[in-house]
């Protein structure tokens, strides 16, 4: 009888042990996902920060020259040209409201 009580006792402790080394291994995952997660936040947020100071170091700065040059070319071409009207501007002749028509006036 005595045999028994030792055996239900090694099988009590036996699950015990299994019981609390699963405990353990699901903390352990968890404290892993944990700081997995920090270090890709972490990661994350370096990035953002490089990409802030490769931008800031590589601005993009306007051609002064280049666009003073093109207004120059634009001004010799004459104040009547526009995007629409083109280089010679407008014709006069088309602007003259007395035609001559089939209506006779």
């Amino acid at each position: 009888m005595a045999w028994v009580i030792v055996a239900t006792a090694a099988v009590a402790v036996q699950a015990y042990s299994a019981y609390n080394a699963n405990e353990q291994a699901q903390k352990a995952n968890a404290l892993q996902r944990e700081a997995m997660n920090n270090a890709t936040a972490a990661a994350k947020k370096q990035e953002a920060m490089q990409d802030q100071a490769f931008n800031k170091a590589n601005a993009k700065t306007p051609d002064i020259s280049g666009i003073m040059s093109q207004a120059q070319q634009n001004a010799k071409s004459g104040g009547s040209g526009t995007m629409l009207t083109g280089s010679s501007g407008i014709d006069p002749s088309s602007l003259t409201l007395s035609k001559n028509t089939l209506l006779g006036v």
